[in-house]
This record gives C-alpha cells, structure tokens and sequence, in this order.
C-alpha cells in the first residue's frame, strides 16, 4: 500500500501470478475499493486414455461418467505451454505407454480447466 496521494486515496500494488499460464500480472488500486477473487477448485480424476496425436483426454469422475472436455496441458489456447506443463504431459504419456493407472489433478478456475499434475500408480 501506499500513502494518499494529491486525490486522497491510499492505493495498493497487487502482483499476481495467473494459474494456468504463469504469467505475472500487476494492478495498481486504490485501497477503499473492491476486488474480486477467484474461486480455484482441484479435483482430482482416473484417466482412462490420452491421445498424442489431438492432446485429448478422457477422464473418469467419482460418480462412474466420463469426463471428455478436457485436452493435455501443452493444447494451450493463449501463450506457450510452460516447462511444468510439459513435463506432466511426458510424463502421462510414458505411463499411458507402460500400462500404469494414473490419476490427474484438474485446477479450474474463471470457467477455466486445466490438468496440473500427474499421480502414477501400478495398476491392482
């Protein structure tokens, strides 16, 4: 925060980092207003298949339904895929290849979804 200025309010810097693209972003405001914040949800789903080729997953959720609107976290609509999103999607390839059982973990946030990490298991 920072003191009044010549228009009377006090004003606060927020810096922050957006979850699905790591970029950091800056915003200067002033103290009395409002702000909104972001509701973020993980989850966390059995994958069932993921296809190199179109990065489409398919997921299976708690109730039994299938989960297919989601894409692997290199599919990116805005910017590059980030290094962390690279490794999470060698790695659930490699485990789909080797016949492992693997559980993602889906952030979403803003009416955005994205899987963010990989959990894998030898199949029982």
């Amino acid at each position: 925060t920072s003191k009044t200025g010549k228009h009377g309010h006090a004003k606060a810097h927020i810096v922050a980092t957006d979850i699905f693209t790591g970029k950091k972003y800056e915003d200067l405001c002033p103290s009395s207003h409002n702000l909104d914040v972001p509701f973020v949800k993980r989850m966390e789903y059995q994958l069932l298949s993921a296809d190199p080729d179109t990065c489409e997953v398919s997921l299976l959720t708690e109730s039994g339904e299938t989960k297919d609107d989601l894409n692997l976290p290199t599919m990116v609509n805005v910017g590059e895929p980030t290094p962390d999103d690279k490794k999470v999607v060698e790695e659930i390839l490699k485990a789909v290849d080797d016949g492992k059982e693997i559980i993602v973990i889906v952030q979403s946030a803003c009416g955005e979804e994205k899987i963010i990490q990989a959990k894998i298991s030898d199949p029982k």
